[in-house]
Order: structure tokens, then C-alpha cells, then sequence
């Protein structure tokens, strides 16, 4: 338990509320290139629900090309829509990564809305998504707290009767209760874009 929540994922606790099994293709580090080259196969028919959130590694990197990621994330989306009932896009957070790698997030949430037109997808806005306990000092992985937001994000974008949230106890207490581990991780962070900015230019 961290902030009063059980460390699950996002998508995890979306099935939970939506009272349906789940089945992960995630892949630490992965871009929407992998997304589409590697992963897509593994996808099987007839699912009720397709989610799908890739663009944070993409936007992270120097080479980052927002026609490329648009093309790959169309591809992925097409694929997704015949084999999913529905198909759920997320948006990145605008305000990605230490240092921030702002604008680039912004043009993939641009493309995101794109191919969501285009493949008749739902939306959930991840634009505004960030603060203290929703996000790691790095400011791209969710605290487990962050994972349950983004999940009641995606329950609402798809209009369902029960948000994930209401599946967790009472966490009254438990943000100060973190505030020293997240100090910690703050402070070990802080290092690390330190030893990166001494670090001579690629």
C-alpha cells in the first residue's frame, strides 16, 4: 500500500470497475514503434475493450518525430478497433519528465485526438495530469495513487456506473503519511538530473 492504495495498474483497476478479465501487453520502455511491430500480434480477437496508452518513451526521446508517432499510432488503432468492441486512446501529460520535455507531449496529444477521430476512439485527457502524489519525482511514472486517477479518468471518458476509485478504502491520513518517502525519492531524482546535466553533450 502506498498512499492508501494497492499498487495496480491503471488499466487493471479500469477492468475492475468495469467487472471485466484483463489482459496486459505492456512493455517497460516501450514506443509506439514496439507497439505496433511487437506487441499488436500478440492481440487476440473479441475484446470488450481496447485500451491503449503509448507516447510518454516517444516524446521522452531527442529523435522524436510526431509524424512518425501519429503514423504508428493510427496503425495501432486501426488494428485495435476490429478487434475491440471499444476502443480507448489516452493523452500524454503535458508536463512530462525532469527536465520537461515539453512541447513535444502536446504535438502527440494532437495526433492522439486525430486518430481517435479518425477510428471512432474515446479519449481520456492526461494533458493536466501531474502534482505531487499522482506522479514520481521524475514526473513520467504514476504513484500507485496516480494509477487510480488515470483509471477514474478513463472510466468516466467511457461512461461507466462505477469509477475505480470507489473500489479503494478510505485514504484519509495517507498523504502525509508519504510526504518523507516522497522526499526521499525527490532528493535521489534531483541527483540524477544533476549527474545527467555534468554529463558532456551527445
Amino acid at each position: 500500500m502506498t498512499l492508501g492504495v494497492t499498487p495496480l495498474s491503471w488499466a487493471q483497476w479500469l477492468a475492475r470497475a468495469l467487472d471485466l478479465p484483463y489482459t496486459s501487453y505492456a512493455v517497460n520502455g516501450a514506443m509506439a514503434a514496439d507497439v505496433l511491430h511487437e506487441q499488436l500480434a500478440r492481440v487476440r480477437l473479441h475484446y470488450d475493450v481496447g485500451a491503449l496508452y503509448v507516447g510518454a518513451n516517444d516524446a521522452r526521446s531527442p529523435a522524436f518525430d510526431p509524424g512518425a508517432y501519429e503514423r504508428d499510432l493510427d496503425a495501432i488503432a486501426a488494428r485495435l478497433s476490429e478487434r475491440c468492441e471499444r476502443l480507448l486512446l489516452l493523452t500524454l501529460p503535458e508536463d512530462l519528465g525532469r527536465p520537461t520535455c515539453s512541447p513535444k507531449p502536446a504535438a502527440a496529444n494532437e495526433a492522439v485526438h486525430r486518430v481517435a477521430t479518425r477510428r471512432a476512439a474515446t479519449v481520456a485527457d492526461l494533458a493536466d495530469f501531474a502534482g505531487w502524489t499522482l506522479v514520481l519525482p521524475d514526473a513520467v511514472h504514476p504513484t500507485p495513487l496516480g494509477q487510480l486517477e488515470i483509471a477514474d479518468r478513463a472510466a468516466r471518458a467511457l461512461g461507466t456506473a462505477m469509477l475505480p476509485s470507489s473500489l479503494v478504502a478510505d485514504r484519509r491520513g495517507h498523504d502525509a503519511r508519504y510526504a518523507p518517502a516522497h522526499a526521499r525519492a525527490l532528493a535521489r531524482d534531483l541527483l540524477r538530473r544533476a549527474r545527467e546535466r555534468a554529463l558532456p553533450p551527445r
